[in-house]
């Protein structure tokens, strides 16, 4: 038996509790089962409870065994004194407060039902699993499902907006500098979201509106900053990008930056940095204000539209700056530009309405519904349980499901392992 059975079952109401008596044979009838307590002392705060005749309001403490008061010293501690009743699986001792008044014991394990007790064991069991309710969650009611998905992708989404709410407090509340970080992250991707990241800090963002109507100079900025002008190189393109870095260096005072290179290594061609890097640099040169055209549309074709983005023409023919390759416009797939939407946009939007004080967010919730489901192991996975990925909120949904709460055993706070257990 565990402890945070015990609680679920006490949230939840899961025993016979028509029917329940303390250990002394005193009837208990019980109005509330109290406000779980996250903080220290009692697990159960505010219960309303009458024992006997008596109708008692206060706190309810729970336990494996009674013993487990005295071994945690809760009757010493004053917190514990508002205890009306002591929860417990098994009575072993009568547990006495610091005045030695006796404290009603309700031992659980008569009146819990023997399928609850079979499910948990189920649930949790040893066996190899992908997640635990691999053999159940298809059985699961889909009014269920579908409710905690949207909890999930909106739970998902407060945690995306953390990175977006630190950024416009270092950039003192700058949304088109904030917009810019985010971008870069974007198109770093996976492999070097974090390099490009170091990149797009490493120098002030006004930079970048003073020479966006230079192509050369943004590009130079862009690939020297990350590291990729720094060896030597025979190309023509390299030494002309990295003139002009030098030059924006002294101009503009800037400094080098030594950590978070970038990394091509397992990556496909059109993923390489340098691809990513001019399209971001073409990005800019083509809007100055990309904030704000960002907030102004709501439609999944017009952000399709909006990041038409290509290369700058060198990049036509090359991957690297040593090595020609047959000529090929490389411009954002869709693919890409959902990825932006899922990881960057939504979450920036996101933020930007609330710090309007909005909190209709349908229109967001709209468009990840209109892009296409991603694909990976996890997704692929649930999948096979028959679980149906038909668009980009549901893959969200259970990315955040499998990594915060299947991944950590935390079946006993998530609806669907609440649904298994009670049926």
């Amino acid at each position: 038996m565990k402890e945070k059975l015990l609680h679920f079952i006490w949230k939840l109401k899961l025993f016979s509790f028509k029917s329940i008596q303390t250990t002394a044979k005193e009837k208990i009838e019980l109005f509330s089962v109290g406000t779980e307590n996250l903080n220290s002392g009692p697990d159960f705060l505010n219960a309303k409870i009458r024992i006997d005749k008596q109708l008692w309001v206060g706190n309810v403490e729970i336990h494996i065994q009674s013993s487990d008061w005295y071994q945690h010293q809760h009757e010493i501690d004053e917190n514990y004194d508002s205890v009306i009743l002591h929860v417990v699986w098994e009575h072993d001792v009568e547990i006495f407060r610091k005045n030695n008044d006796k404290i009603p014991t309700l031992e659980l394990k008569n009146y819990i039902p023997k399928e609850l007790l079979i499910n948990y064991d189920e649930l949790f069991s040893k066996n190899k699993k992908w997640i635990n309710c691999e053999n159940d969650i298809k059985y699961v009611n889909n009014f269920v499902v579908v409710n905690w998905l949207e909890r999930l992708y909106f739970e998902r989404l407060e945690q995306k907006s953390d990175f977006v709410k630190q950024l416009l407090l270092e950039n003192q509340n700058n949304w088109e500098a904030t917009l810019f970080v985010l971008m870069a992250k974007g198109f770093g991707l996976k492999v070097n979201n974090e390099s490009f990241v170091n990149f797009a800090t490493s120098f002030d963002f006004s930079i970048v509106r003073k020479i966006s109507n230079n192509k050369t100079q943004l590009e130079a900025l862009f690939f020297g900053q990350a590291g990729l002008l720094s060896s030597e190189n025979e190309a023509f393109y390299f030494h002309k990008l990295k003139k002009e870095y030098e030059y924006l260096k002294t101009k503009f005072k800037i400094k080098s930056i030594s950590k978070g290179q970038v990394q091509f290594f397992r990556l496909r061609p059109h993923n390489f940095p340098t691809i990513r890097l001019s399209q971001l640099a073409f990005l800019y040169h083509k809007y100055q204000n990309l904030f704000s055209k960002i907030i102004e549309i709501d439609k999944l074709d017009e952000f399709y539209e909006l990041f038409e983005v290509l290369t700058f023409p060198f990049w036509e023919t090359h991957y690297t700056f040593d090595i020609t390759s047959k000529k090929r416009i490389k411009k954002l797939s869709k693919s890409f530009i959902d990825l932006l939407l899922i990881n960057t946009i939504i979450p920036l939007k996101f933020v930007h309405l609330k710090s309007l004080g909005k909190n209709d967010f349908s229109e967001l919730f709209l468009i990840s519904e209109q892009i296409k489901p991603e694909r990976n192991s996890v997704i692929s996975n649930f999948n096979k349980l028959n679980v149906t990925t038909s668009n980009a909120f549901k893959t969200q949904a259970l990315l955040q499901l499998k990594n915060e709460y299947c991944n950590k055993h935390l079946c006993l706070q998530c609806a669907i392992g609440k649904e298994i257990l009670k049926n």
